[in-house]
C-alpha cells in the first residue's frame, strides 16, 4: 500500500471508520440480548421504554469504576455504554489516523491543520466536561 496515494488513505479511513461502527453495532446489540435476558423474556416491555424516574435505570452505575465493573460482570448497560463509546471514539480514530498518515506522506501543512482539529476535538471532549460555566 502506498500511503503517498490519495486512494490508499481513503481506503485505510473507509476502512476504519467501517470497522468501528461494526463493532459499536455488535457491542449494543449484544448489550441488548444480554438486557432482553437477563431480565427475562416474558415482560420486556419496561425495559426499552422511557421513563424519567428509573432512568438510569436503578442501580447502574455512572463512575469510570463502576462501568469497569460492569464491563466485568457483562452488565448489559455498561456493554451498552460501551458500544457507544466506540461509535464516539470512531470519528476520533478516524482524525488521528489522518495525522499518521499525512505524517507518513510529509505533508506537514495538512499534520499541522489535522493535529490541532484532533487537538480540538480531544480538548471539547475531556476537558469542557470539567469547565464551570459549561454546567448549566
Amino acid at each position: 500500500m502506498n500511503l503517498r496515494d490519495p486512494e490508499s488513505m481513503s481506503v485505510v479511513i473507509g476502512t476504519l471508520l467501517r470497522y468501528g461502527v461494526v463493532l459499536s453495532a455488535i457491542i449494543v446489540i449484544a448489550g441488548t440480548i444480554r438486557l432482553a435476558t437477563a431480565s427475562g423474556l416474558s415482560d420486556t416491555n419496561g425495559l426499552f421504554a422511557y421513563s424519567a424516574d428509573t432512568i438510569p435505570h436503578g442501580t447502574f452505575s455512572l463512575s469510570v469504576s463502576g462501568f469497569f465493573n460492569g464491563l466485568a460482570a457483562l452488565d448489559p448497560y455498561s456493554l451498552i455504554e460501551l458500544g457507544v463509546m466506540v461509535l464516539i471514539a470512531t470519528p476520533v480514530a478516524r482524525v488521528t489516523a489522518s495525522v499518521l498518515l499525512f505524517a507518513a506522506e510529509r505533508d506537514r501543512i495538512y499534520v499541522v491543520i489535522t493535529a490541532v482539529v484532533l487537538g480540538l476535538l480531544l480538548f471539547s471532549m475531556l476537558a469542557t466536561p470539567f469547565i464551570p460555566v459549561f454546567h448549566g
